[in-house]
């Protein structure tokens, strides 16, 4: 780490400290391997009715993007200039501009105390390697934590001695709680089950097994003259049940994200009538099994945001449930799973022969994906598989037919973006 990252890194920290001293939010944490973000969006759709909440933009979720989702409300633009995305030793005049304009706007905010300051704050908090978390708690405990889920085969499981030690580094969230505070659990998950002991923190439970204290049942597709629309489902707290829609957006993931958002609503005293009110607000983040239209009157469920076991096989899920003329499934490699790689993607290519008439794979491993989908049964001419994604963009238009759902996900370095947006209809 060099000397100027290593220097900014610890000015950030003491910033961030600095300002929840200064304002004393209320914080709401979240991690998970797979739908922390839209939790985080679900969580900010709910509170922000009646309350000032900033929910971390983007991925903000690591040792730097931590204390900048505190320290301010940036645009995507900014974040864009000090991304990953931005070659290293580009744009420098503006990236000390972007980071001095950060320093001394923090410094003066705390300073002077500003009345639009949020009085919650809703935080991602990543763990790619063991310690990760300890970290960010040093900058900002919560008082509230949310553990989406863990799964068999956790994304970055490879920095890991395995998958326990994944939920234990996960599980310090709970940990570091206080007594009044509250830990939101997936109770359909065993790993994020098992890490419950770990808290002195009221538990609270959302899940779609029975024994959940917020359950999610009768999850439906919506579709409309053909068109899928999105999803219907009940949520049902002590008795009491009620109806919830989310528009343009598919999958058991964004019904667990509207829960767990729900959990939270019931924390602040929400009734489940306006939690479901302000649920038809929720917009997913971009790339999150999101509905798009696409060329020659297709459909495309955009979630080449990032992948894991867990949230592919969800995915496939979702495909196999939608109707339509004809599936096509574009999948690419999921990284940072070690020795579990080849089964992993093996397991994907099974389950892809039963969602998809037509699979596409982009990466080397996504090609265990093709050759176990073939080994299942399906067709070998319905299966293409390419190198990279820029190969696959115009092929994958080129086989395309009016009416086509079209899944598309990958791990993010595989950038199966560049084929959303090649064949988005705008």
């Amino acid at each position: 780490m060099s000397f100027f990252v290593t220097t900014l890194r610890g000015t950030l920290r003491k910033l961030a400290q600095l300002t929840i001293w200064r304002y004393r939010p209320g914080i709401i944490g979240v991690t998970g391997t797979v739908g922390k973000t839209s939790t985080k969006v679900a969580v900010k759709a709910v509170l922000a009715k009646g309350r000032r909440v900033r929910a971390s933009a983007g991925n903000l979720n690591n040792d730097l993007g931590l204390p900048l989702a505190i320290l301010g409300d940036w645009t995507e633009e900014d974040l864009k200039i000090v991304s990953r995305a931005q070659p290293s030793g580009t744009a420098r005049l503006a990236k000390l501009f972007f980071w001095l304009r950060v320093i001394f706007g923090s410094l003066a905010r705390i300073i002077i105390k500003s009345r639009n300051y949020p009085e919650i704050l809703v935080l991602e908090y990543g763990a790619d390697r063991p310690g990760d978390i300890k970290y960010l708690l040093k900058i900002a405990r919560p008082n509230i934590s949310i553990i989406t889920a863990v799964g068999e085969i956790p994304v970055h499981v490879e920095f890991y001695s395995g998958p326990d030690d994944v939920a234990r580094e996960k599980g310090r969230l709970i940990e570091y709680l206080p007594a009044a505070g509250y830990a939101i659990l997936n109770y359909d998950d065993e790993a994020v089950m098992n890490l419950a002991s770990r808290t002195r923190a009221r538990v609270m439970t959302f899940g779609f097994e029975k024994g959940a204290e917020l359950k999610v049942s009768r999850l439906e597709n919506r579709v409309e003259d053909g068109r899928p629309i999105g999803i219907s489902f009940k949520l049902e707290y002590k008795g009491a049940f009620i109806p919830v829609r989310l528009n343009n957006v598919f999958g058991r993931s964004h019904a667990y994200a509207a829960a767990a958002a729900a959990a939270v609503g019931i924390v602040f005293g929400m009734n489940l009538v306006a939690i479901s009110e302000a649920l038809l607000e929720y917009v997913p983040a971009e790339s999150r099994m999101h509905l798009l239209p696409g060329v020659k009157r297709t459909f495309i469920i955009d979630d080449a945001y990032n992948a894991s076991p867990l949230s592919m096989h969800a995915a496939l899920d979702a495909l196999r449930e939608l109707p339509a003329k004809r599936k096509v499934a574009i999948l690419g490699d999921m990284l940072e799973i070690g020795k579990y790689t080849i089964e992993a993607h093996e397991a994907m290519g099974k389950l892809a022969a039963q969602s998809a008439n037509v699979l596409v794979t982009v990466g080397p491993r996504a090609k265990f994906i093709a050759e176990a989908a073939r080994a299942a049964g399906m067709r070998k001419n319905a299966i293409v598989s390419f190198d990279t994604a820029e190969e696959a963009c115009r092929p994958v238009q080129d086989l395309l037919r009016e009416g086509d759902l079209i899944l598309i996900k990958a791990s993010h370095a595989i950038g199966l973006d560049k084929v959303v947006a090649e064949i988005r209809a705008f």
